[in-house]
């Protein structure tokens, strides 16, 4: 592709508006990734005694296990609202931008 190319995708507004709302949209979900994620080693940190607390009277599971599989989870959750978004929208978005450049 030559210079001139290159650059005249790089003015497209709509390259812009892409590169801008996939930058926020994955900042935003990193964002409340990482909020869940020092939540939880904050708990582990001054509250341990509330992660050793048994589910019920005479288990051996704790809390703990399952507020850790709900990280696990919810880090699988944020993956898949990314990939669902970047399937649909930012394709659409990227077709479009292809189709317009290639006229």
């Amino acid at each position: 592709m030559q210079e001139s190319a290159y650059h005249s995708i790089a003015e497209n507004p709509k390259f812009k508006e892409l590169v801008r709302s996939r930058t926020i949209f994955a900042w935003t979900l990193s964002i409340l990734m990482l909020a869940v994620y020092q939540a939880f080693i904050l708990l582990v940190a001054y509250k341990p005694g509330f992660l050793a607390t048994p589910l019920w009277a005479g288990s051996v599971a704790t809390i703990g296990i399952p507020i850790g599989l709900g990280v696990i989870v919810f880090a699988f959750i944020v993956t898949g609202i990314y990939v669902g978004r970047a399937n649909t929208r930012y394709d659409d978005m990227t077709r479009e931008l292809v189709q317009e450049i290639t006229k």
